[in-house]
């Protein structure tokens, strides 16, 4: 089944239609029949016996776009003046800048801004180092740091490759948190290297947030950076992933009256997201929990298991499954997918319990459509935004660490992350809950606000706050 249009394959045209009936019947007839979807039209700019309109158009793919383009260019009455794609049109020059805080209009602004005032506030820097935290950027500023070896589905395309995308994970943190963030592309071959360049990084930002690093050597550099720094380090892979798939579960289990205590659940795919939802349902008071890679199920004593596979297979699947992934989902109440596309099908969901709960989180093609769960599953989620139910890290991500930067926060514990996914779920009223709406619109502004606040107050009773 094709994918639906979709805002990642827009198009912008400029079009010339001579202004005569039909004309703009048969522009829009071409472009229905060639499968896109027309999403805005602006206004008419008559000039003469020809009328000049700007129309927005969702394809499938780059190929579709252009078999579009083809298909308007072969109207009679119409000319495109000009096109453009509308994904690298937004990406031209990068998505962020800096932007100064300080006026500098005259000499005593710059006396205050730079020399001579500016050696003052160094000197209070030197004789406490924590006022940093409140006399430079350190305050409210993150680093997106990667490697570029697992970004997106795309895997290992490098650090200057992920650039657009750690650009975007900036964005998102000052769109819905106010967070200041920086990407940070390491050109680096070994994760000790990454390990010692955000070290020597450090004294500049006031959080840490790893992104797009290849398992197992996420594990190592989040473990050893948490070990040696006093600014949270979250990567959010893991844990935002978790955090959101812990808030959806919790709802679907409050739209089937079922309790999270009580549920089976089987996770395909042992990556670095895959190990911390695992974690976070433990934490959370799942007791079963299955754990699938390409070997099959995860248990105690098999084969080819790296540290971080033998604690998983440590803490989970006490009975010891084994089998392939369509053997453990018999008799499952949860699957949650990590994996790859088209992994599973609607036969494997009719051998779950009765009305299971489907996470299929596979980017861009899940494990399974929704259209194919469709009448089997209770609940549907994926991890795209044209479908319902979307598991986005940007529901955690930037209301972590605001809530981390706003106490001073050395850490982000685990009673934080379980903050942060209730605040989400609890987002969700009781009359807005339904099987096609368990988490929150990622477009909510109050989201990151609830979870920031959920966050601090975690962090406080924790005490991993300065003093």
């Amino acid at each position: 089944m094709p994918f639906l249009p979709t805002a990642a394959y827009s198009i912008h045209m400029e079009v010339a239609l001579d202004n005569v009936p039909n004309t703009l019947g048969r522009l829009a007839t071409a472009i229905g029949e060639a499968g896109a979807n027309i999403v805005s039209m602006g206004g008419f700019d008559v000039r003469g016996d020809r009328l000049i309109n700007d129309v927005v158009v969702n394809c499938r793919d780059e190929d579709h776009a252009a078999r579009v383009i083809t298909d308007v260019e072969g109207q009679e009455g119409v000319e495109i003046l000009r096109w453009f794609d509308r994904t690298f049109d937004m990406h031209e020059g990068g998505k962020i800048e800096v932007v100064s805080l300080a006026e500098v209009n005259d000499r005593h602004d710059l006396s205050m801004a730079y020399t001579p005032g500016v050696a003052r506030v160094c000197m209070v820097i030197h004789e406490d180092p924590v006022r940093a935290h409140d006399l430079t950027i350190k305050k409210n500023t993150v680093a997106v740091v990667t490697d570029g070896t697992a970004v997106l589905g795309l895997g290992d395309i490098g650090p200057t490759a992920a650039m657009p995308v750690m650009e975007g994970k900036a964005l998102l943190f000052k769109e819905f948190a106010g967070v200041d963030a920086f990407p940070v592309c390491l050109d680096v071959s070994d994760p000790q290297e990454i390990i010692d360049t955000v070290i020597r990084i450090a004294p500049t930002f006031g959080g840490i947030n790893l992104e797009d690093i290849a398992a197992p050597a996420a594990f190592m550099v989040e473990e050893a950076l948490r070990r040696v720094l006093d600014i949270p380090v979250f990567h959010d892979d893991q844990h935002g992933t978790a955090v959101v798939v812990l808030a959806a579960l919790w709802n679907a289990c409050r739209l089937t009256n079922r309790q999270i205590s009580d549920l089976s659940v089987v996770i395909a795919g042992m990556g670095a997201a895959g190990v911390a939802v695992g974690k976070i349902l433990l934490n959370a008071g799942v007791q079963k929990i299955v754990g699938v890679d390409r070997s099959g199920a995860v248990y105690s004593g098999r084969d080819n298991l790296n540290p971080t596979k033998e604690w998983f297979a440590t803490n989970t699947n006490q009975d010891r499954r084994m089998g392939t992934l369509q053997e453990v989902m018999v008799g499952a109440d949860v699957f949650i997918g990590l994996s790859g596309p088209s992994l599973i099908s609607a036969a494997d969901l009719r051998t779950m319990n009765p009305d299971p709960i489907v996470f299929a989180m596979a980017n861009p093609e899940p494990e399974i459509r929704p259209e194919d769960a469709d009448g089997l599953a209770a609940v549907m989620a994926t991890g795209r935004s044209d479908y319902s139910n979307q598991i986005n890290n940007v529901l955690a991500f930037p209301g972590i660490f605001r809530g981390a930067l706003d106490v001073g926060a050395t850490d982000i514990s685990e009673n934080m992350k379980l903050a942060a996914a209730m605040a989400i779920a609890d987002s969700v009223s009781d009359d807005e809950l339904t099987d096609h709406f368990v988490v929150p619109s990622v477009f909510d502004r109050a989201v990151p606000a609830r979870v920031a606040a959920a966050v601090a107050d975690a962090a406080l009773a924790d005490g991993v706050c300065r003093s």
